[in-house]
């Protein structure tokens, strides 16, 4: 449980220095301001060389033409590859390609330019009066600036130093989401093609029977209802197919916006046949057990929040009762003669806290921090919960798929033999063996959702291991609508 102390309230500090000393300040200012520092090609280095696996050494920003010509030109070397894109390839091309991704890393690079501007000191202002009076005009000059503001400037510069780690893990987190994201929508594009191949074979097979059917009928050999049967599977298995088109099309397409292809580039864009075969043996429970809450992507970003949101409480104290500007003054007099004298000082303003005493924003700056500090908990208590959900998720799609391969393809396999003998031997009719075929067919899309069901759940439990949650992990994997048609 985490106990939250408020911090307590400083005593504004009385300031009396000379003109030599306030300009003695300055060189100070300027290497204060100087500290904090963003570059956004360093960010980009520091997720390629944490998470390679992720991003292959290929997160960088395009910022100028060249850049993004060099780029263009390399996803186009990998689309007109001869052989079919691979889901190593298709995360490749997103990080090359995408105009999405690269948004991502220019907005990470404004929002780490705004808080390294937040570390900086306020321009001094500089007032100028003349005063005109019978027998004598005053010229008066003074520099101002914020004394809060360079006295809080270590603080604001740490602060600013939070603020950009945690915007650096931030960074992580999206990218892994990202590439999660181009892994999933590949794997359902490879299985609605596969699945629309399959569909297509039901729908001959269901045109066949049925011509045969009204034939017999004709005949006299078929009586009304066992041909209307026939039709009847016939136009659900028409149906069925138009379906299979839509669902191939939109997961393609799905695809291709995350690929970030124009309109060109998916004409020559080419998926595998199939989805890769399972692997051996799944992942081990042993495997992953140290990740649940070892450099969690998730709870390194909470508790930076905790630490920026307390930091910047401690900052904010002090503001929340008064301000106080320092200025550097000098006038000057002139008589009627022109004779000048010049007047030195020091002026400091003080905002009176007459109607508003900060209390509520002190309130609030508490509630936060007390806020973060109760999610950095909850993080943490359901990071192993997750990983365990997501590795139920991959495991027991393991266990599916493998069934599938393992015991009901190679029996549906066998059964198919056996009433092709059957046939030939004249045991069973052709709608019989035509039944068959569709049945076979049936659980061979069965089988292709089970593995698009593993390689879902794989991208999700990779993405789970550094501490990025998954929604598809976490609630069971309904099967898909071709799927559910077919049987």
């Amino acid at each position: 449980m985490f106990q939250f102390y408020p911090f307590p309230p400083r005593r504004l500090l009385t300031v009396r220095l000379s003109r030599q000393k306030l300009l003695a300040l300055l060189p100070v200012m300027f290497l204060f301001t100087a500290c904090a520092s963003f570059n956004i090609d360093q960010a980009t280095q520091t997720v390629n060389q944490a998470y390679p696996e992720f991003t292959q050494g290929q997160l960088a920003l395009a910022a100028d033409a060249d850049q993004q010509r060099s780029r263009q030109n390399q996803a186009q070397e990998i689309l007109q590859q001869p052989l079919a894109l691979t889901q190593a390839a298709a995360v490749q091309l997103a990080l090359l390609n995408s105009p999405a991704l690269q948004a991502l890393l220019a907005q990470q690079q404004a929002d780490g330019a705004d808080t390294e501007q937040s570390a900086r000191i306020a321009n001094p202002l500089l007032t100028f009066d003349r005063n005109h009076m019978p027998g004598e005009l005053e010229l008066g000059r003074m520099l101002s600036f914020g004394l809060l503001d360079l006295l809080s400037l270590a603080q604001r510069q740490n602060l600013a130093q939070r603020k950009l780690s945690q915007g650096q893990t931030q960074l992580s987190l999206d990218v892994i989401e990202r590439v999660g994201q181009v892994r999933a929508a590949w794997v359902k594009a490879v299985a609605a093609q596969q699945s629309l191949e399959y569909a297509k074979q039901v729908t001959d097979a269901a045109d066949a029977s049925a011509e045969l059917a009204e034939r017999m009928r004709k005949a006299g050999n078929f009586n009304a209802l066992q041909a209307a049967r026939q039709q009847a599977f016939q136009a659900d298995a028409v149906a069925q197919l138009s379906m299979a088109r839509h669902v191939n099309l939109s997961m393609r397409e799905e695809l291709v916006r995350l690929l970030g292809l124009n309109e060109a580039q998916e004409k020559i864009l080419k998926l595998p046949e199939r989805l890769p075969d399972l692997p051996d043996t799944p992942r081990t429970p042993e495997s992953i057990s140290s990740f649940a809450t070892k450099n969690r992507l998730d709870i390194r970003l909470a508790q930076q929040e905790l630490d920026t949101t307390a930091q910047r409480q401690g900052l904010d104290l002090v503001s929340s009762f008064t301000d106080i500007e320092l200025g550097v003054r000098r006038d000057t007099i002139f008589d009627e003669a022109g004779k000048g004298v010049v007047k030195r000082g020091v002026e400091v303003s003080v905002r009176l806290p007459v109607f508003d005493w900060g209390d509520q924003q002190r309130t609030a700056m508490n509630a936060s921090t007390l806020a973060a500090s109760y999610r950095l908990q909850d993080t943490v208590n359901n990071a192993a919960s997750h990983l365990r959900v997501s590795y139920s998720a991959y495991r027991s799609s393991y266990d599916i798929a493998r069934q599938y391969r393992d015991e009901i393809l190679p029996l549906r396999k066998r059964i198919s033999t056996e009433n092709q003998l059957r046939y030939n031997g004249m045991f069973i009719s052709v709608f019989e063996l035509l039944a068959d075929s569709r049945e076979q067919i049936n659980s061979v899309l069965a089988a292709i959702n089970a593995e698009q069901q593993f390689w879902l759940a794989d991208a999700a439990l990779q993405a789970e291991l550094v501490g990025k949650p998954s929604a598809s992990s976490l609630t069971p994997q309904k099967s898909s609508a071709i799927s559910d048609a077919a049987h």
